[in-house]
């Protein structure tokens, strides 16, 4: 019996819908930026990982809405997205050669030790920022049938129209009978120019009305829905209680999420994480086991445990199931280059059930 309420595989077209924009990623690798030469590029964008992950490695049916820029970098983009066997929906608009509409650019190195992996931006006339209400007809997408839609607090964050639309696909998926669910994903340096803490709030409490599950450990649920809770910085970052009393504090002001799960990661040096996760779903609760990650790159690791955690919910699987799943995928994915994954759903599910990292032969 599913955990959820979910729309049946065979009465479906697309088994998730993300919302959000794409980025093109340069890694210098372990260099740092003031000394690179050379660069690897990694198409990313929170949502998008999602999508991808769940078509590339579970197999699952999926579609990104987002801008597309006809130019050469969106044209790269576009590649890797339907590389990732993902179905593109986009408002297009034209680069006039200059200064934009662009596909913006996230900086991030990997790090090494006891040196921290560097993220900036620049996401100037970014064309995915530009889109708004109104864009995208959500009866026509849903209407042929999707079984999930997901969005998060980065998209949100990037300009005043990306949390209306948000509000608009929630609205539409709900009406349409979609489960939701929303990565908080509260970065103080996007929301700074927007009007900061208070603006963040604002949006992410409307947004949340309309959220089934929603992602995020208790210092995003603090902060981005402006809920009290314990001192998140001296918290151990591997306690549970922490998440489980934050979670009856946000379902009391919102009843309408039915599970909330979040990744528990302890750094020690950048190649070296504790790392568990836990998750809450009506009541039940299921936690994963504590293990050792030696990082490659811990960029999009959160969105690799939305994928699995997801992919639990949308496979019928149990709780304990649902959240090894995303666990394990998300581990792996700190494993490989890049923000989206390389995983295949054997390697997940061996891991989810404990296997070793022996030679495969």
């Amino acid at each position: 019996m599913s955990l959820l309420e979910i729309r049946s595989k065979e009465d479906s077209q697309l088994d998730l819908v993300s919302l959000g924009s794409l980025v093109h990623r340069l890694d210098p690798g372990i260099i740092p930026f003031r000394k690179a030469r050379s660069v690897d590029i990694h198409v990313s964008g929170g949502e998008y990982n999602v999508a991808s992950g769940l078509s590339d490695c579970f197999g699952m049916r999926t579609a990104i809405v987002s801008a597309m820029v006809n130019y050469g970098i969106g044209e790269l983009v576009e590649t890797r997205i339907r590389e990732m066997g993902v179905k593109p929906i986009f408002k297009r608009f034209e680069h006039n050669g200059v200064d934009g509409p662009n596909i913006a650019t996230v900086y991030s190195d990997r790090g090494m030790g006891v040196r921290p992996p560097v993220v900036f931006y620049n996401r100037a006339n970014e064309a995915g920022g530009m889109l708004k209400a109104g864009d995208f007809d959500w009866d026509e997408i849903f209407g042929q049938g999707v079984r999930w839609f997901h969005s998060g607090g980065i998209y949100a964050a990037l300009s005043n129209t990306t949390g209306g639309l948000i509000i608009e696909a929630m609205k539409a998926a709900k009406k349409h009978g979609v489960v939701t669910s929303f990565d908080l994903n509260y970065r103080p340096k996007l929301w700074a120019p927007k009007g900061g803490l208070q603006a963040a709030q604002k949006t992410f409490r409307e947004i949340t009305k309309y959220v089934d599950v929603l992602l995020g450990n208790e210092e995003d649920m603090q902060l981005g829905l402006g809920i009290k809770g314990q001192d998140v910085e001296k918290a151990s970052k591997l306690n549970t209680d922490a998440f489980f009393g934050m979670i009856k504090e946000v379902t009391a002001q919102f009843p309408n999420i039915q599970a909330a799960a979040t990744t528990l990661r302890e750094v020690e040096t950048t190649n070296r994480h504790q790392w568990s996760a836990v998750t809450w779903c009506k009541g039940e609760t299921a936690t994963a086991p504590i293990r050792e990650l030696g990082v490659i790159d811990r960029i999009g690791g959160g969105d690799g445990f939305a994928t699995g955690l997801i992919y639990g919910f949308l496979d019928g699987r149990s709780l304990d199931d649902t959240i090894r799943l995303g666990w394990a995928h998300g581990a792996l994915l700190t494993t490989f280059p890049g923000d989206t994954t390389m995983a295949k759903l054997p390697e997940v599910e061996a891991f989810a059930k404990g296997g070793s990292a022996r030679v495969q032969r």
